[in-house]
């Protein structure tokens, strides 16, 4: 079992809907949804360099080589991260967590605090959607929205044990009335938001050098509806 039961309990999913409902965006953090001894194997398999790749998206085009990218002004970058490279691991139990997210017992989870019907049936290429990155103080996650049409949830999960309070990469949504949502990307917590929902824009702070780790962890999975 990957879930804490007492986090999916029917009690817990009707307290996650009101506090979703009652939030601007419409968004949860649930610390402790995923079993730790679990999540510590998964970091184990995540600490092996030759898994990673670097990432870069512009606010024009996504998957940008390196000669695209230095003809593209520091404005109309948007992402600069590392990507796991699922498809060069092996069977693994870092892989089986990502099958697990992308799996009806979790989707059902979901679909319940969110109140509509997810599935991966007209998703052309669902494993692309769930994956791990990692950012190091280089790296940035700029202003963006991820309303595509039909996306109904968006799902971010940290992986980051004894987080410095200095360190930055938190998780900032736009909020409103100029009151930007902070959220600390401490290990095992869990941030799940309507992307179309007021507010939702966000980025990640920069990275101290002096007062992180090597990297910042984090899974960032996608889901649409019918």
């Amino acid at each position: 079992m990957w879930l804490n039961d007492e986090q999916v309990a029917d009690s817990a999913i009707c307290i996650y809907r009101k506090s979703l409902l009652r939030s601007c965006p419409n968004y949860i953090v649930i610390d402790n949804l995923f079993d730790e001894v679990k999540l510590d194997d998964v970091m184990g398999i995540l600490q092996q360099p030759h898994y990673w790749q670097t990432q870069k998206h512009t606010y024009s085009a996504l998957y940008v080589d390196n000669a695209q990218w230095q003809k593209t002004s520091d404005d109309q970058r948007f992402v600069q991260r590392d990507v796991w490279r699922r498809k060069a691991a092996s069977s693994n139990i870092a892989q089986d967590f990502l099958s697990f997210l992308r799996g009806d017992e979790f989707m059902s989870v979901l679909s319940r605090i969110f109140d509509v019907s997810l599935t991966d049936m007209n998703v052309a290429e669902p494993e692309i959607n769930t994956n791990y990155f990692r950012l190091s103080a280089t790296d940035f996650v700029e202003q963006h929205a991820d309303d595509s049409p039909g996306r109904e949830v968006c799902m971010l999960l940290y992986l980051n044990k004894e987080w410095n309070n200095n360190a930055g990469g938190e998780l900032v949504f736009i909020g409103k009335d100029n009151k930007p949502i902070r959220i600390a990307p401490v290990y095992n917590r869990c941030v799940l938001f309507d992307p179309s929902s007021k507010g939702s824009e966000h980025w990640v702070e920069t990275l101290n050098s002096e007062d992180t780790h090597e990297y910042r962890y984090n899974i960032t999975s996608w889901y649409w509806s019918e």
